[in-house]
C-alpha cells in the first residue's frame, strides 16, 4: 500500500481527537478515501473538512455511539451500503472510566467500548474487507495490556472495579482478538494485527472528573504527541513491510512481544465465543464471508 493509497478506502473508529484524527490525516496524507466514525456529529464534520484539506479524494462520516451494540450494527450496515470497498479498518476508538458504568445493553463500559465494539464491527465488516483483499485489520492496543491474565468468571467487573485493572483487560482482549482473528482469516487475504501506541497526550481519560483525569494533566508533558502516537497504526494500515504480515503485536513500528497471557490461544478463543455471546452473534454462524467456498467466520 504505502504511497499507493490513492483509491483505498480506510475507516477510522475514534477519529475527531487524539490518536485517531492523527491517524485519519495521515492516511488523507497519502490519498487514501477516509471513512470516520464519530459519536459526535459537529466534531465528526469539523475532522472530515481537515481530512479533505489534508489530501483526501473523498471524506465519510458516520455517527454512531460504540458503547451500543444497536448502534454499532447500525454502523456496520451503514458502512456496507455507502462503502464499495473497505481496505482497512482502524479500530482505534477507546475509553476509560474511574467508576463502574454499565451501557444500554447492561454491559460494563470499558470492556464493551474497548473490546465489544470493534468485535462486533470487524464481524460484521469481513464480507466487504474480505472481498476487498489484500485487506488489513489494526486493532489499536496498550501496553497496559499487561495488567495480567483475564477473569473469565468476572469479564465484566462486577465483583470489583479498578480503573487501570479493567482498562488494562480490555486492551488484552484487543490483542487476544486481533491473534485470535487472524487465524480465522488464514487464507483469506485480510491481515490483523494489533499495536501499542506509546503513551499519548490526547483528552483520554478525562472522561471522569477526579485522580484519573488529574493523573493524566499531571503526567502530559512525559507524554508522545498523537501525530507520534498514530505512527505504528499508521505504518500497519499502510507500510508494504507489513503486507501480508498478521497475527502480531507492534510497538515503535516493529513486531514486539505482548504479555504471556496475550499469546494464550485457548484464552483467545475463549473470549472469542464469550463476545459471539454477548454480542449476539452466537447461533447466527455469524456475517460468513466466503473465499473459495471457505466460510471466513465460524463460532
Amino acid at each position: 500500500m504505502g504511497s499507493g493509497m490513492q483509491g483505498k478506502v480506510v475507516v477510522v473508529t475514534g477519529a475527531t481527537s487524539g490518536i485517531g484524527r492523527e491517524t485519519a490525516l495521515g492516511l488523507a496524507g497519502q490519498g487514501a478515501d477516509v471513512a470516520l466514525v464519530a459519536r459526535d456529529e459537529a466534531r465528526g464534520e469539523v475532522t472530515r473538512r481537515e481530512v479533505l484539506e489534508a489530501g483526501a479524494r473523498k471524506a465519510y462520516l458516520f455517527v454512531a455511539d460504540l458503547a451500543s451494540l444497536a448502534q454499532v450494527r447500525r454502523l456496520a450496515a451503514d458502512l456496507a451500503s455507502k462503502l464499495e470497498r473497505i481496505d482497512v479498518l482502524v479500530n482505534n476508538a477507546g475509553a476509560i472510566h474511574t467508576t463502574r458504568k454499565v451501557t444500554v445493553d447492561g454491559l460494563e463500559m470499558t470492556f464493551a467500548v474497548n473490546h465489544l465494539a470493534p468485535f462486533l464491527l470487524t464481524n460484521l465488516l469481513l464480507p466487504r474487507l474480505a472481498a476487498s483483499a489484500p485487506a488489513r485489520v489494526v486493532t489499536v492496543a496498550s501496553d497496559a495490556h499487561r495488567v495480567g491474565p483475564l477473569d473469565f468468571g468476572d469479564l465484566q467487573a462486577e465483583r470489583g472495579y479498578a480503573a487501570m485493572m479493567v482498562y488494562g483487560r480490555s486492551k488484552l482482549c484487543n490483542i487476544l482478538f486481533a491473534a485470535e482473528l487472524a487465524r480465522r482469516l488464514a487464507g483469506t487475504g485480510v491481515t490483523s494485527n494489533s499495536l501499542h501506541p506509546g503513551v499519548v497526550a490526547t483528552g483520554f481519560g478525562r472522561n471522569d472528573a477526579g485522580w484519573l483525569s488529574a493523573g493524566v494533566k499531571l503526567l502530559a508533558p512525559l507524554f508522545i504527541s498523537p501525530g507520534k502516537g498514530a505512527r505504528t497504526s499508521l505504518h500497519l494500515a499502510t507500510s508494504p513491510e507489513v503486507e501480508g504480515l498478521t497475527g502480531r503485536y507492534f510497538k515503535d513500528s516493529r513486531p514486539a512481544r505482548p504479555s504471556r497471557a496475550a499469546l494464550d490461544e485457548v484464552a483467545a478463543k475463549r473470549l472469542w465465543e464469550a463476545s459471539l455471546r454477548l454480542t449476539g452473534l452466537e447461533g447466527a454462524s455469524g456475517p460468513l464471508a466466503s473465499r473459495g467456498g471457505k466460510a471466513i467466520l465460524a463460532p
